[in-house]
């Protein structure tokens, strides 16, 4: 299950992309850098949940596994 990290990172990844397109389309260089930096920030925000998410993961498993024995 996707955690806000994730999915906030995947919206700025999509809103860095638009801006970056409709820069290009529109000679907007700096709108364009905005959207690069926007999907930078993005894929940044998506991966630390992610590893936020793995490590969760791993407690949860590591306290059934206590659990267990």
């Amino acid at each position: 299950m996707w955690n806000s990290d994730e999915l906030e990172g995947k919206g700025k990844q999509i809103k860095g992309t638009i801006k970056e397109k409709l820069g290009d389309l529109t000679d907007n260089d700096s709108l364009e850098r905005e959207g690069v930096v926007d999907q930078a920030e993005g894929q940044a925000q998506e991966e630390f949940g992610k590893a936020r998410r793995k490590v969760k993961e791993a407690v949860e498993q590591a306290r059934e596994n206590v659990a267990g024995k």
